[in-house]
């Protein structure tokens, strides 16, 4: 018996090849991947090459069930290009809207879109998490690029009936991480002392498993149908028992300092590196009931295992 094909675009990715692992193993349905470039998914199924920005490279979509919009141009630290938003705007907006209009007019159900926290803004105040429905605060072209995608789905939504389920991430984790994660571990096995010791913010993470296990459930399940909803693993963390449980899951013990926020702040300050200290001391809280009440979903993964997992393929991967 077939099973519904499912197409996961930004299958190259983290969070894309992910996905497509988790079908296969699950085999509810049949994914195609889309990736700009090779993937380690190559002879394990379909796999085609798509370029967000140039539609006739875009797959067939009939009789494709979902599509799950993990392609993105992605949020970087340090901008390079002169009008940011005019190229955020080119791959996330209009690629995501082309690609979306190809698939209602080729029959498919559901759209499924994986935003950004950053639609709901930078930071939280301590305990006082950002919910799906709350009122959206991007500030950064990505986050702004984000958010006028998801609008633009709910009017093609409204227009043609394809069902669309936006999924806003935090940071995602998880056996191959790099990036910010990757310094951290770096930072951790090697010993560094950090001065990270006396940080009493609150932050939600989300570990690869709990996303693709949300984004699974949202694929077929019929309250997921035109909503919004917000990932993680239903624990935050302070900065620095992050980086003590992460240090636990290496076999290591860290040597953080306690050195009190407002110096680092004004250290930061100092040096221009106020963004940095921001993501390091500020909070940023999202809150899962709706995905409970809704989907009754709650994330499988417990943090510690999730770390563990992710310490246990860096040093795998550090040995060879």
């Amino acid at each position: 018996m077939n099973t519904p094909k499912v197409l996961v675009t930004g299958a190259g990715g983290f969070v894309g090849e992910a996905l497509v692992f988790k079908l296969l193993l699950d085999k509810q349905f049949t994914p195609v991947a889309a990736a700009r470039g090779r993937t380690r998914l190559q002879g394990l199924c379909a796999v085609t090459p798509m370029d967000l920005t140039n539609p006739d490279t875009f797959p067939v979509l009939k009789g494709m069930h979902a599509v799950v919009h993990a392609a993105a141009r992605v949020h970087v630290m340090n901008e390079t290009a002169v009008d940011a938003l005019s190229e955020f705007r080119r791959v996330n907006v209009q690629g995501t809207l082309r690609l979306a209009r190809h698939a209602a007019a080729s029959g498919v159900k559901r759209f499924i879109f994986i935003s950004s926290i950053k639609v709901n803004g930078e930071s939280t105040v301590l305990d006082k998490p950002f919910k799906a429905d709350d009122l959206p605060e991007p500030v950064d072209p990505y986050s702004v690029s984000k958010y006028e995608a998801e609008e633009a789905l709910k009017e093609l939504a409204k227009q043609t009936g394809m069902e669309v389920v936006i999924i806003r991430p935090p940071m995602v984790y998880g056996p191959g991480v790099k990036a910010n994660f990757l310094s951290m571990l770096r930072w951790l096995d090697k010993g560094i002392a950090l001065p990270l010791g006396a940080i009493a913010n609150r932050r939600s993470l989300v570990a690869i498993g709990n996303l693709v296990d949300l984004i699974l459930v949202c694929i077929s399940h019929p309250a997921a149908a035109n909503n919004t909803f917000l990932v993680s693993d239903g624990e935050d963390l302070s900065t620095s028992n992050l980086l003590r449980r992460l240090a636990a899951a290496l076999g290591k013990r860290p040597l953080l300092i306690p050195v009190p926020e407002w110096m680092l702040k004004v250290a930061a300050s100092l040096l221009r590196k106020q963004a940095i200290t921001e993501r390091i001391c500020g909070s940023l809280q999202v809150d899962l009931s709706k995905n409970l009440e809704l989907l009754g979903w709650v994330p499988p993964v417990s943090v510690d295992k999730a770390f563990r997992q992710t310490a246990a393929h860096y040093q795998d991967m550090r040995t060879k």
